[in-house]
C-alpha cells in the first residue's frame, strides 16, 4: 500500500474528495460555532470585530498547525465574519510571479485570498506578494532584457489569509508582514467529543457520549480524523449493529481498520515492531528501519514517525531511533535486560 503523503490512511491528516466534500458539510459558519483552539479563536475574534468597527478589512492573517486542524475553516469564518467573498488558491499552483499577479488584480474590495501551504509559493511570487500586502500594488513586468519595463498595478485592500503547516520555512519578511499569527494546537480529547458531537447530529448519527470518547480517544488529536473515524464507525453500526454508536460498537468498528487504543495503524505498528523485535528497541538507523519495513525512507520519516514521536513512543536520537519504554508497554513486549545499558538499548555491535 502508498503510505507516501498520508491520504490512504484513515488516521492520516491529508484530505481526500470524500473528506473535503463531507468537510464542507460540516464546517461551522462563525467563530461562536468553531469548536477548540479557545486562544487563538478569541484573539481573532478582537481583530474582526476592531476592522469592522473601523470599516476597514482586517489585518492579513498568517495560520500555522498541523493538518486538519481547521486552518481552512476559519479563513472561511474570516471571510463569513467580514461579509466578504473568499478566493481560495495554495502555494504550489503559484509557481510564477504572473499566476499571483493575474490572481491579485481580480480581487475585489475587501475580498478574502486563501493561500494555502503558503511556504511552498515560488520565491519570485513570494517577493511579489511583499509589495502586494504592505502597499496594495504590484509592479507588472512587460518585456524581457534591456527592453523590459516595470507598469505599477494599483490593488484594492484585500485580507490575505495564509496557511502553512511548517512555519519554520517561511522567510522572515513574509512573517512580518502578517498582523496577526495564530498557531493550532492539536485537540485535547473532550474537544475532539463535541466536534464528534456536533458531526453526529449533522450526519444524524446516534452517538452515546462514551462512544465519542472511544473515538476522540484515537484520532490523534485532529477533527478531520475523528470525522473520518465516525463515519467508519457510522457504516459499521449500520450494517453490524442497531445503528447506534456505542463504545462496544465504536472499538470494534476501528479493530476491524485496524485503529488502535492509542490511534495507531498499520504502519505505526509496523514501524515499533520492527524496531522492538528486531532490533531490541534500537537504536538503528532510518534506512535499516525502512528496509525492515518494507517502506520507503521518507515514508518512515514524514508519515509514521511524528506522530509515534508527539506520543512518546519513538525518540530520534544522534546514534538511530529508539524505542521508550512506552513502546514496549503499547505492543505488550517486555524490553531485554542488557548489560553495561538501559533496558532497550543496544551497544556498539547490538550485544
Amino acid at each position: 500500500m502508498n503510505w507516501e503523503d498520508g491520504a490512504d490512511r484513515l488516521v492520516g491528516p491529508a484530505a481526500d474528495g470524500e473528506d473535503q466534500a463531507v468537510e464542507a458539510a460540516l464546517r461551522p459558519k462563525d467563530l461562536e460555532e468553531f469548536i477548540g483552539q479557545e486562544r487563538v479563536r478569541e484573539q481573532l475574534d478582537l481583530v474582526l470585530r476592531a476592522a469592522r468597527a473601523r470599516g476597514a478589512t482586517a489585518d492579513h492573517v498568517l495560520l500555522s498547525g498541523a493538518p486538519g486542524l481547521g486552518k481552512t475553516t476559519l479563513s472561511m469564518i474570516i471571510a463569513a465574519e467580514m461579509g466578504a467573498p473568499i478566493r481560495i488558491t495554495s502555494g504550489p499552483a503559484i509557481q510564477h510571479a504572473g499566476d499571483l499577479a493575474a490572481i491579485l488584480s481580480s480581487l475585489t474590495e475587501g475580498e478574502v485570498l486563501f493561500l494555502d501551504e503558503i511556504h511552498r509559493m515560488s520565491r519570485p511570487a513570494e517577493e511579489m506578494l511583499y509589495m502586494a500586502m504592505e502597499d496594495f500594488r504590484v509592479d507588472v513586468i512587460v518585456g524581457k532584457g534591456p527592453g523590459a519595463t516595470a507598469i505599477p498595478l494599483e490593488l484594492p485592500p484585500f485580507t490575505l489569509v495564509g496557511a502553512t503547516t511548517r512555519a519554520g520555512l517561511l522567510p522572515p519578511p513574509l512573517r512580518d508582514r502578517f498582523g496577526f499569527t495564530g498557531h493550532m494546537e492539536f485537540y485535547e480529547p473532550e474537544e475532539l467529543e463535541r466536534v464528534l458531537h456536533r458531526s453526529a447530529r449533522l450526519l444524524e448519527v446516534t452517538i452515546e457520549a462514551e462512544g465519542a470518547a472511544e473515538i476522540a480517544g484515537r484520532s490523534r488529536g485532529t477533527p478531520r480524523i475523528a470525522n473520518r473515524l465516525l463515519r467508519r464507525v457510522r457504516d459499521y453500526a449500520q450494517v453490524k449493529a442497531d445503528g447506534v454508536v456505542t463504545r462496544e460498537v465504536a472499538a470494534a468498528a476501528l479493530g476491524v481498520y485496524e485503529v488502535d487504543a492509542r490511534g495507531l495503524d498499520r504502519l505505526d505498528r509496523a514501524v515499533l515492531g520492527a524496531l522492538l523485535k528486531l532490533f531490541n528497541g534500537g537504536p538503528v538507523g532510518l534506512s535499516t528501519l525502512s528496509v525492515a519495513v518494507g517502506e520507503e525512507r521518507e515514508t518512515v520519516e514524514e508519515v509514521a514517525e511524528p506522530f509515534l514521536v508527539r506520543e512518546g513512543l519513538l525518540a530520534r536520537t544522534p546514534r538511530g531511533r529508539i524505542a521508550t519504554p512506552a513502546a514496549w508497554q503499547h505492543l505488550g513486549l517486555v524490553p531485554p535486560q542488557q548489560s553495561g545499558g538501559a533496558p532497550g538499548q543496544q551497544g556498539l555491535f547490538g550485544v
